[in-house]
């Protein structure tokens, strides 16, 4: 699957004017769900929505939400009821999947080869949740620093694109990423202990 047909099914989906419920996306992508809800909640954070205070937080919890599930093996991505019964507003969502639909493309070019696809498979996929949930859990306290907590989204983010496009290069420099904003976080925290 190419990134960009991430953007074009959702697209698809929602009708300007309308609101589309979270479930009906997860349906849109059946098993192959995961991915493109670490990428989703990754590019809100990403945009200039993820500078209100406790939206980054928000959006790590569910990224845990949908870590957890991979880590334990899931092959169906589950909800809950009130997220999965929430309905988004397409007039603002069309025209934010416009925006990065450019950023999906190019991506797209440069990891559509599938280098490595094993790195992209279990047992490695284990290891991408586990560093998935750990940059979710570092969110919270990167958000008194600005725009700090878009590091580690920005790992999930190409965990979850790593997975779609099923190329290991991507999952290693998303692995790289992953342990540069872990370890930024920590140090992050140990200054505000000073403080």
């Amino acid at each position: 699957m190419r990134l960009v047909q991430i953007t074009e099914s959702l697209r698809d989906g929602m009708t300007a004017g309308k609101r589309t419920q979270v479930s009906e996306l997860v349906d849109e992508f059946g098993s192959r769900a995961f991915g493109p809800f670490l990428i989703l909640p990754a590019i809100v954070e990403i945009s200039p929505f993820g500078s209100i205070p406790g939206i980054p937080t928000v959006l790590a919890f569910f990224v845990s939400l949908v870590a957890f599930q991979l880590l334990v093996g899931r092959d169906q991505l589950w909800l809950p009821r009130f997220i999965a019964r929430y309905k988004l507003n397409n007039d603002r969502v069309l025209p934010a999947l416009t925006k990065v639909e450019p950023l999906m493309k190019r991506m797209d070019r440069w990891f559509s080869g599938g280098q490595l696809p094993m790195l992209t498979q279990r047992p490695f996929t284990y290891v991408a949740a586990l560093l998935c949930i750990l940059l979710a859990m570092s969110v919270p306290p990167l958000e008194l620093f600005p725009f700090a907590s878009t590091a580690p989204m920005l790992a999930v983010a190409l965990v979850g694109s790593a997975m779609l496009v099923h190329d290991g290069r991507l999952m290693l420099l998303a692995a790289l990423l992953s342990v540069l904003s872990i370890s930024a976080s920590g140090f992050a925290v140990s200054q505000l202990d000073r403080l």
